[in-house]
């Protein structure tokens, strides 16, 4: 696979919601052209409306067979089950991308494919709690990390083409390794969508009967619980592709939950100030 100018670039993004329709729109003007392949017309119609996308359609074979790069922007399992059929569709020396969250699967699906694909993964580290195309904004890519698993066949132009598209779109690319990202994200990204979930049922279940509950809503809550409201087909395909990660975060968490409980239960106010302060610092460390 010969290095390639993004100019020169025919993009089709498979899958046209959240992630797919913002990634093609902070593509567009940057390649040759940027197709989108939708499982809906209208869903199509709404990516040309909108000027995000150069052309569209519904068939798979026909977006894709005049492309230089492809992603796959769907939710994870259905990533899993495209691979496993859309090989033998794609043009000689095509650079095959992914958007999933989760990365030891696809990428096992990955070196599958046939030798003439190059294959890439890739997890941009950004979303909305909200979904769809109408959602799509190709702003969410900037600033935001954009990992990349290259599989022991990915060609150096290959890798160095997906970088390019990141930076493209926005995004900084970080090279880990599938199953690194796997633990780091799970602890980092999917731990907090089950928290949040949590945080919706625990007030649902001690305050609902009250109506004044959610007069007095302020910041915290909004801001603690918002990505509960992610969509749940993509949150559920995250969580079963990554249960083992998950698992070991959510184990470590309840740690931490029982240490706080212990500490209200005891009443003690010198070591509560001294762990919180503790974690007020952590947190003002990850976020100067």
């Amino acid at each position: 696979m010969e290095t390639r100018q993004l100019t020169d670039i025919h993009i089709t993004i498979v899958g046209l919601g959240l992630m797919g329709g913002s990634l093609a729109g902070a593509l567009r003007g940057k390649c040759r052209a940027v197709g989108g392949v939708a499982r809906r017309a209208e869903t199509v119609e709404t990516a040309l409306a909108r000027g995000l996308i150069d052309q569209g359609t519904t068939d798979l074979a026909r977006g894709v067979r005049e492309a230089d790069v492809v992603v796959l922007a769907t939710p994870v399992r259905v990533i899993l089950r495209q691979l496993a059929e859309i090989g033998p569709l794609l043009p000689e020396g095509c650079l095959l991308m992914d958007l999933g969250s989760t990365k030891a699967q696809i990428v096992a699906e990955m070196a599958r494919l046939p030798d003439h694909v190059q294959p890439l993964g890739g997890h941009p580290m950004c979303g909305k709690e909200v979904s769809g195309i109408e959602a799509a904004d190709p702003a969410i890519y900037r600033g935001c990390t954009f990992i990349l698993t290259p599989l022991p066949r990915t060609s150096e132009d290959a890798l160095a083409l997906g970088r390019a598209l990141a930076e493209a779109a926005g995004a900084s690319p970080l090279v880990l390794e599938p199953e690194r990202q796997d633990f780091l994200v799970a602890t980092v990204s999917h731990l907090p969508y089950l928290l949040a979930c949590a945080l919706v049922a625990t007030a649902d279940a001690t305050t609902s009967a009250d109506p004044a509950a959610w007069e007095i809503v302020a910041g915290g809550f909004r801001d603690t619980s918002r990505v509960a409201g992610s969509d749940v087909t993509m949150m559920v395909d995250i969580l079963l592709t990554n249960r083992k990660e998950v698992l070991k975060a959510l184990d470590t968490y309840q740690t931490q939950l029982r240490h706080l409980t212990r500490l209200v239960e005891a009443g003690d106010e010198k070591e509560m100030r001294a762990v919180l302060s503790t974690m007020r610092a952590k947190r003002k460390e990850m976020f100067p």
